[in-house]
């Protein structure tokens, strides 16, 4: 008899294990929309061997055809290691929809398959913001310096403040504007100030200023900052919201934001004589698009440890990024479906930053890299949930590389293109860029993978590693686990590019579209939703598709969106 309860015990205990291997689908949620993106979040209880796959389809409300979304990412609950406070995420599915129609709702299907159980379909709406716009017809009241207190005391919801020329020194908006009908502070050339305060303001817009300080959005919510050159001095910021919570669903685009680091030796790196952030923010659904940033120590930034809001579904794209001597892009701390998205990076220490991504999907996509010193991917302090696909980079040191000494998990690499070469003729800022491996990737984890990316070298062996798998030929590398599909290419795949050795003084963007019937052509592996429009039978490998025109990068001429 004991025999008997002993033996249905452990058969109850290994079916309540096996059950644990089966999906338990919870709620489904599109939270913060942004312009363009969309994000998809599926809870879950269960499937402990991470083997439920989601496969995503979508299409604009009233069309009949459906597009093909990428699957979501698996994302097992966890929470981050060495961070103050530490950060806590919940089991699921999640991931988003790219380069959608602003103020457009989409039918999203959904279908969960587990093997071992729980499969499911759900099929939610969810709308992408509109671009932000004042109406034509609005009401429009001059101002200048003396009397710009009373106009703003007196107006209303969708007024126009036309700002003649004039030193305003410290303006701190006090007002709203509505959904729909902004209060708009709008600069005539001329006008200058020091500091804009939006702080805890609703659907306030500010175009075409002229700020030798900052634009402060802390608090903000739905506000805009349009078509302003913001100059910084010292350790101060451009245009931001730098702690909690952090500003939620404003607009940041088409401006000009300079500050006055220096590129050289002694100013890269955490430690190097930097100083200032060019736009820094944090809280869900910013965006932030078509600047031009420069010479700071981060170009454009999300907040870190103490300062993390609810880091969520911020957008970064198209924005042509020079001199960030600590970071380019440093989205670090980000918690789910930020998208850093098709932003020119030139002259910088580390290209894109993740340290650490807090479960993720955190996407970096489409990104170029030219002239860096350190890292194009930084995915330190136990980063979790990073997904590169289609970025290009060219630097001296190592070509795909990140040094971190902590493991990174759950990274996700395709369709990369990366060209190393001589590390240059001195540690750039005490750091090394590395030796000149096409790839030095030293502690990814056992959820990591990296596959047909493009790797090469400039005047060095063509070798590297993929933690404990070290090679030194092609051959060699595609003997796995990593990069079975990888390619080897040089400099040729260019046309006419020049290696970025010495990489100081500063140098100017070239153009990196792959050259026609170059290797990287038609090597690549279909994206659903991010590489839809290739031209041959598969995707170029890189930012760019042989024969496209170049995207545009910063601010755009008058009256575009």
């Amino acid at each position: 008899m004991n025999r008997l309860v002993v033996a249905l015990a452990l058969t109850f205990v290994a079916a309540l294990a096996r059950a644990e291997d089966a999906t338990r689908p919870g709620e489904v949620t599109t939270p913060y929309p942004t312009l363009i993106h969309l994000a998809v979040e599926w809870h879950i209880e269960g499937d402990d061997n991470l083997n439920g796959v989601v496969s995503v389809r979508f299409r604009p409300i009233g069309d009949e055809k459906w597009r093909e979304g990428l699957t979501l990412r698996r994302v097992p609950a966890g929470k981050s290691r060495g961070t103050n406070p530490i950060f806590e995420w919940k089991n699921k599915h999640s991931g988003s929809l790219f380069d959608l129609k602003p103020g457009t709702e989409y039918e999203i299907a959904l279908k969960l398959n587990d093997p071992d159980g729980g499969s499911a379909e759900r099929t939610v709406r969810a709308r992408t913001r509109p671009v932000p716009r004042v109406a034509k017809d609005a009401p429009t009241k001059k101002a200048t310096p003396e009397t710009l207190p009373a106009a703003l005391a007196a107006a209303q919801p969708g007024d126009i403040l036309l700002l003649g020329p004039g030193a305003y020194g410290e303006v701190a908006v006090a007002k709203d504007g509505a959904a729909e009908k902004p209060l708009v502070l709008r600069a005539e050339p001329g006008a200058t100030f020091t500091r804009i305060s939006l702080r805890d303001r609703e659907h306030v817009f500010v175009e075409g200023a002229t700020v030798n300080g900052s634009i402060d959005l802390l608090g903000a919510e739905s506000c805009v900052v349009r078509r302003c050159t913001v100059t910084v001095k010292g350790k101060s910021f451009g245009i931001g919201a730098t702690r909690r919570p952090g500003a939620k669903n404003c607009y940041i685009a088409d401006n000009v934001v300079t500050g006055s680091t220096p590129w050289t030796s002694e100013a890269m790196g955490a430690s190097g004589k930097n100083e200032g952030e060019g736009i820094q923010i944090t809280g869900p659904g910013n965006v932030i698009c078509y600047n031009r940033v420069s010479a700071f120590r981060d170009c454009i930034s999300t907040m870190e440890d103490r300062g993390t809001g609810e880091q969520v579904c911020i957008d970064i794209y198209n924005n042509d990024i020079t001199v960030g001597a600590d970071d380019a892009i440093e989205a670090d701390f980000c918690m789910h479906n930020c998208r850093i998205v098709r932003n020119r990076i030139t002259s910088s220490f580390v290209g894109l930053s993740s340290q650490p991504g807090l479960g993720g999907p955190t996407y970096f996509i489409r990104n170029v890299m030219y002239g860096l010193t350190y890292a194009p991917f930084k995915l330190h302090r136990y980063s979790q949930g990073d997904v590169c696909l289609h970025n290009t980079v060219v630097k001296v040191g190592d070509g795909m590389c990140c040094f971190a000494g902590q493991p990174f998990d759950f990274a996700f690499f395709r369709n990369n293109l990366c060209i190393g070469g001589p590390p240059g003729a001195q540690r750039w800022g005490g750091y090394g860029g590395g030796a000149g491996a096409a790839a030095r990737m030293v502690s990814p984890g056992p959820h990591c993978s990296f596959d047909f990316d493009a790797l090469g070298t400039h005047k060095t062996p063509f070798q590297g590693q993929f933690g404990p798998q070290r090679f030194a030929s092609l051959d060699e590398l595609h003997k796995g686990p990593h990069e079975t599909h990888a390619i080897q290419v040089d400099m040729s795949v260019f046309d006419g590019v020049e290696f970025p050795d010495p990489p100081v003084p500063e140098r100017k963007p070239p153009d990196l579209r792959p050259r026609p019937g170059s290797a990287v052509v038609d090597k690549g592996v279909r994206l659903p939703n991010i590489n839809d429009a290739f031209l041959g039978p598969a995707p170029d490998i890189g930012a760019y598709e042989a024969g496209q025109p170049l995207p545009h990068y910063g601010p755009r001429p008058e009256g575009a969106e």
